[in-house]
């Protein structure tokens, strides 16, 4: 590739500039001059007519509310009112006095004077007003004092439109310099533009044709082509650059030999490791296209991994609750733990596996979403030994509640008829006895309940409800307790229905259950807020307070059964409210979650499926 340059490319430039300088400076200086013009059209009119105008309207309003001043007065209801006229009267004159100051229409003069001597009688017929008897003050005012108010009030309206029709003049006056303004810089513009775009075309000709050799040899060595080599016959500034575009592709040549092999072994190492992983891997660029698949869940899904790299997630893995959570964290570039929390069936044969699955985002370096990793667990092992779990929780449970009544029983009879007997000692260790007896069969209780739960026996009486009075009825039950504590508890809910699928008595214990732990981790002068909004298909319910938080430790397991936060508060209970909360949201086909900061305060979050309002 070969070109010739004689000339610097420098003068080039600045001599083609200077000229285009030298236009855009006539054209700037023109339009500056009819800016000037047109500021000093627009001063006229906003300077020399808007402050009378002002004074006008606002004299208009004074003598207005001396007038209601004056209704007031007759009427007797108010004993400010006659200091409430004089307050106005100061402001009449005040504007008044400013409009005077400001004459500038000379028919202003006339009609400030006829303003200033009418007022005068309005006034002198206030005080003679405020000396009559009430049987001659009403007729006073409204065959004297009335004519004159509306006197004065005519006479200010016409100092306003007689400054509105000046202004409208100064305005025709400032559109027409506007017209003439543009019309001259059009042309003047024009001129320069095409002499500019002369001047313009000749130098970029000369510049562009090195130019473009240039641009054919950096394509071929974006497109992989480093065998690249510029043959310059000039020292300027073009071939200084002609030759940094030769040892560029020099230098690229001997970088991609090297990197060539890294990025392959680096891609190589990659694979390996996702083939060696006993779990199903499935990734997906942010189209939602596989782009790899590894043998664990080439099994699971019954398909070939070279047949489904470019196929559509829906295609190939056909788990709503999984796409749906893809869907989700491509759209918020974040994970969307509420959505993975429950397990999915995949059939294998003629039975099925249950498996969990978590979604985790990839990013760039700058943060651009570049797709997600799906991960399957097996969990089916785990899942018959919580089914098994459970069945023996629940027998055992119900062995238990017979005898812990009876143990109760014999306990209040004993506390009833023979605490007369006892001493105080003996007492004390009686009520201590019926205590943990009770929080025994609140326990019992609660592990049945779970259990049922759990192994589907608890009836569900899902049907349309408007989540909003449910959140508003718990809050209410609730308020005695919290004023008792010093704490203000609140809802914030829209004001039209928001209808869930729900069942309305198994949802207000799970929300009881999430207010009542948000009072006992709040302290006095604390606030928690009731919040339920519909978002797509779901119906959310949130409980937030600005209590204690929950340490990030245990936040992942906060659900568990029998957890309890470690805290310097002895709040009792038997830890498996949240874990009953989980069962009966999941019951209900939807999800729940917690947001918290320690020392700040603690959001949880419950769902619902939606139901459309008939309208």
């Amino acid at each position: 590739m070969h070109y010739r340059r004689y000339l610097k490319l420098k003068p080039q430039i600045l001599s083609g500039y200077g000229v285009v300088l030298f236009l855009l400076v006539i054209v700037v200086g023109w339009a500056v001059y009819n800016l000037a013009e047109l500021g000093r059209a627009s001063n006229e009119i906003l300077q020399d007519n808007y402050r009378s105008i002002l004074a006008a309207e606002n004299m208009v309003a004074a003598i207005e509310r001396q007038d209601s001043s004056v209704l007031v007065v007759l009427l007797g209801n108010d004993p400010t009112a006659a200091e409430t006229f004089t307050r106005n009267e100061l402001t009449f004159v005040s504007w008044l006095g400013r409009a005077q100051d400001n004459i500038t229409i000379a028919d202003e003069v006339a009609i400030l004077e006829q303003i200033e001597a009418t007022y005068l009688r309005y006034l002198a017929a206030f005080d003679t007003l405020q000396s009559l008897p009430p049987a001659e003050a009403q007729p006073f005012y409204v065959e004297t004092m009335f004519p004159i108010f509306e006197q004065v009030r005519s006479q200010a309206v016409a100092l306003r439109d007689l400054n509105q029709e000046a202004m409208v003049e100064a305005s025709a006056y400032a559109q027409n310099t506007a017209q003439e303004a543009i019309l001259s810089t059009a042309l003047l513009g024009g001129l320069a533009c095409a002499l500019g775009g002369i001047f313009s075309l000749i130098l970029s000709d000369r510049i562009a044709r090195p130019l473009k050799i240039m641009a054919a040899a950096t394509e071929r060595i974006a497109a992989g082509d480093y065998d690249v080599a510029l043959a310059v016959q000039s020292q300027d500034e073009v071939g200084q650059l002609a030759g940094k575009i030769n040892e560029m592709s020099q230098k690229l040549k001997a970088f991609h030999a090297l990197n060539v092999g890294q990025v392959i072994a680096a891609k190589q190492h990659s694979e390996a490791i996702i083939r060696s992983i006993n779990d199903g891997i499935v990734v997906v660029n942010e189209a939602s296209l596989i782009t790899a698949v590894n043998p664990y869940a080439a099994q699971l899904f019954g398909i070939v991994p070279e047949q489904v790299i470019g196929e559509h997630l829906l295609n190939v893995v056909r788990l709503t609750a999984v796409v749906e959570s893809v869907k989700a964290t491509l759209e918020c570039h974040a994970p969307t733990p509420e959505l993975d929390e429950l397990p999915v069936e995949i059939p294998q044969g003629d039975h099925k596996l249950i498996y969990s699955f978590t979604v985790t985002p990839v990013t760039g370096d700058e943060g651009q979403m570049l797709g997600v990793v799906i991960v399957f667990q097996d969990i089916t092992k785990f899942q018959e030994l919580d089914r098994l779990k459970s069945e023996f929780v629940m027998t055992a449970s119900h062995e238990l509640r017979t005898p812990l009544t009876g143990i109760g029983m014999s306990i209040n009879l004993l506390r009833e008829h023979a605490a007369s007997k006892l001493s105080a000692r003996e007492r004390e260790l009686l009520d201590t006895a019926a205590e943990d007896t009770a929080r025994l069969r609140a326990l019992v209780n609660d592990l049945l309940d779970l259990s049922k739960i759990e192994s589907g026996q608890l009836t569900m009486d899902i049907a349309p409800i408007n989540m909003v009075d449910v959140a508003e009825r718990v809050v209410a039950t609730l308020q005695t307790q919290a004023a008792e504590k010093q704490i203000t508890l609140a809802t914030d809910c829209p004001a039209t229905a928001v209808l869930g699928a729900a069942d309305g008595v198994k949802i207000a214990w799970v929300l009881t259950n999430l207010i009542g732990n948000a009072l006992r981790y709040t302290d006095a002068g604390g606030r928690i807020e009731v919040r339920v909004a519909e978002h797509g298909q779901q119906v959310y319910t949130s409980v937030k307070d600005d209590g204690v938080g929950i340490p990030y430790e245990f936040q992942s397991k906060i659900f568990d059964k029998f957890m309890q936060v470690k805290s310097e508060r002895a709040v009792g209970g038997t830890g498996l409210g949240l874990s009953i909360s989980r069962e009966i949201v999941r019951a209900h086909r939807g999800t729940i979650w917690v947001e918290s900061v320690p020392g700040e305060g603690s959001l949880f979050t419950f769902t619902v499926p939606a139901v459309a309002s008939e309208t």
